[in-house]
């Protein structure tokens, strides 16, 4: 019985370990994180009425640069109640909004 331990504690020492070695070495910034600031940052501009984000990020490459970034849209209403939805891209790494268009 003290060997089934034994080897079940390794084990989970070790998936711990890899764990917070992925963890630790992801520079990322989490997707709600991410949408946070987005709708910071276009609450100044915008009356924002909803907003939504992919949580998995993806590779993009503007201007000849790689950014690994999260795709995400807004809906904001204007002054007559109409809504407008706009899809912005923003970076994983830094929470700056690269791309902002209207859908």
């Amino acid at each position: 019985m003290g060997m089934k331990r034994f080897v079940l504690g390794v084990g989970i020492g070790v998936a711990a370990a890899i764990y917070i070695t992925r963890k630790s070495n992801s520079n990322q910034i989490q997707p709600e994180k991410a949408l946070k600031l987005v709708k910071q940052n276009l609450a100044e501009k915008y009356n924002i009425s909803g907003a939504w984000i992919h949580m998995i990020p993806e590779a993009l490459e503007k201007d000849n640069l790689a950014y690994t970034v999260y795709r995400g849209g807004i809906t904001t209403m204007t002054t007559n109640d109409d809504s407008i939805q706009y899809e912005f891209t923003v970076d994983a790494k830094t929470g700056d909004v690269l791309e902002l268009v209207t859908n």
